[in-house]
């Protein structure tokens, strides 16, 4: 494989700390791994719970955060692979389409402005986020109940307290919301390099079928595109027990686009 560097890229409500087992996973598989915070995401999550609310986050958008991005990767000595989880999914969806990247892989991402669903666990998930009677510089704290819900339905009750716990930290409004609009949107005609886009069976947040429609999308412009459903999988299933079966389905995918 020509390219042996892997950038992965945390989505809302999480730090670089929920890629610590991928980072070490795919380390031994001889790559080089990165995961860098988004603006403001360097500190340790107690720090960053005691901050709320934290006017700084409440200022932080999508375009921030992918501009961020793409100065970490131009830092590189190679175009890397992005690898990148829920809001992270669409950031790296727009890296790609930016030809930033030598290959992107989608866990459960953040749809592209225009792609919708109005499934019921959809909205009710999202919408304390886009809720237009809320400031969007109002940062949110999310609940556990609404983590459960949201991110970690399959998990028992322990290991939904141990997430919760270990890596939720409070999240801007203004970064889902700018992904409704012009930084969120993708150009689904234009040719890119490989891409995968997976879902969990059971995810709340993003259900797969919303999975499914974005990458629908990209079926008529001729480039490697491929998609995964992960029977029985939450929106949580990067850090979920058995998250080394996808991570090993994504090196072998991997192994297959960049030979």
């Amino acid at each position: 494989m020509s390219t042996r560097t892997i950038v992965f890229v945390h989505g809302m409500f999480m730090t670089p700390q929920c890629w610590t087992g991928w980072l070490a996973r795919f380390a031994q598989k001889g790559y080089r791994c990165h995961a860098p915070a988004w603006p403001g995401r360097d500190r340790a999550v107690p720090e960053l719970r005691a901050a709320h609310p934290d006017p700084a986050l409440g200022r932080l958008d999508l375009t921030q955060v992918v501009e961020h991005q793409l100065r970490f990767i131009a830092s590189l000595d190679e175009k890397p692979i992005v690898i990148g989880h829920s809001m992270g999914g669409l950031v790296a969806q727009i890296l790609l389409n930016r030809d930033a990247v030598a290959a992107a892989v989608a866990i459960d991402p953040a749809p592209p402005a225009g792609v919708f669903t109005m499934k019921w666990s959809f909205i009710r998930s999202n919408w304390p986020m886009i809720n237009p009677f809320v400031s969007g510089s109002t940062p949110r704290a999310m609940s556990f109940a609404d983590f459960q819900y949201a991110f970690a339905n399959t998990l028992p009750l322990a290991l939904q307290r141990k997430a919760f716990d270990d890596l939720v930290v409070p999240e801007s409004r203004r970064v889902p919301r700018e992904s409704l609009r012009a930084i969120g949107r993708i150009d689904f005609a234009k040719s890119h390099a490989p891409l995968l886009i997976t879902a969990g069976e059971r995810d709340h947040i993003i259900p797969p079928s919303l999975n499914h429609s974005n990458f629908a999308r990209y079926a008529k412009n001729g480039s490697m595109t491929d998609f995964k459903e992960f029977p029985g999988r939450d929106h949580f299933g990067i850090g979920a027990p058995g998250w080394e079966e996808m991570a090993d389905f994504i090196d072998d995918w991997l192994a297959r686009a960049l030979p």
